[in-house]
């Protein structure tokens, strides 16, 4: 059986008059979007707008909720009580259940944003809390998660549906987290290394370490970040890559 995967981005990013990415040309690309729930960045009238064309374009709508930092992009790391955190995650996934059903479409899966994903990703407690607030508005969405992470240990203590990320764009440490955005190749901008990396990722049913260490892992989804000046170029390379490998891109189940 050939292998296959999903791609996702994450997008919706733009906020009143200030805009971020090429939310249009990814969902050209892209199976599954992640969209911001307006704590980090978006806003209701981004929200309808892009998921109006995820729906257009046949692309899976995703919730993406961050930390309530429009400032710092949701990047900045925020100590919340984490009974707060946990309504947050509601709030926001009930603002894009809310908003996809307006336009058509349906909330299917969630992603957790930046700094909320990497703390999550390091903290078993935290992460379970999150999921199951999001569990709590619904129970049969889909959760995307860190692979090999603490992330992926608490979906598997809920048990619930999820889907195993890796990224396209980003190193990683030993320990299957991200390399701090601070340190030097922490963010791959060359579309040819990053397509390479993917192929060799999902061939070999493992994450490569910027040490070079191999983690084996399994892989539903691979992200590439909107944000960033070369998503788009990063984007098509990944996906021709894989498919010139016999590498099939199509959407996650909810399995």
């Amino acid at each position: 059986m050939s292998k296959t995967v999903d791609l996702n981005a994450d997008m919706g990013e733009s906020f009143g008059a200030w805009s971020l990415g090429n939310d249009s040309a990814l969902l050209d690309i892209v199976t599954s979007a992640n969209i911001a729930c307006g704590f980090h960045a978006g806003d209701p009238d981004v929200m309808a707008r892009t998921m109006k064309l995820a729906v257009e374009k046949g692309v899976g709508i995703g919730a993406h909720p961050g930390f309530p930092d429009l400032r710092g992009f949701g990047r900045y790391r925020m100590h919340l009580p984490q009974a707060q955190l946990e309504n947050a995650v509601r709030y926001q996934l009930g603002a894009a259940q809310a908003m996809a059903k307006f336009v058509g479409g349906h909330a299917r899966h969630l992603k957790l944003h930046g700094a909320l994903a990497n703390m999550c990703a390091e903290n078993y407690e935290m992460a379970h809390g999150c999921y199951r607030a999001a569990l709590d508005v619904d129970p049969d969405i889909i959760i995307m998660v860190l692979a090999g992470t603490e992330q992926q240990k608490a979906v598997d203590a809920l048990g619930c549906a999820f889907a195993a990320e890796i990224f396209a764009d980003r190193a990683y440490n030993d320990d299957a987290t991200l390399v701090d955005r601070s340190l030097e190749g922490a963010v791959i901008h060359d579309a040819d290394l990053a397509a390479a990396r993917m192929v060799d990722m999902v061939q070999s049913g493992a994450m490569i370490a910027q040490s070079g260490k191999r983690i084996p892992t399994r892989i539903d989804t691979i992200c590439m970040h909107g944000d960033t000046a070369e998503a788009v170029e990063i984007a098509r390379a990944v996906r021709a890559a894989l498919e010139a490998a016999g590498i099939k891109i199509t959407a996650f189940s909810n399995a």
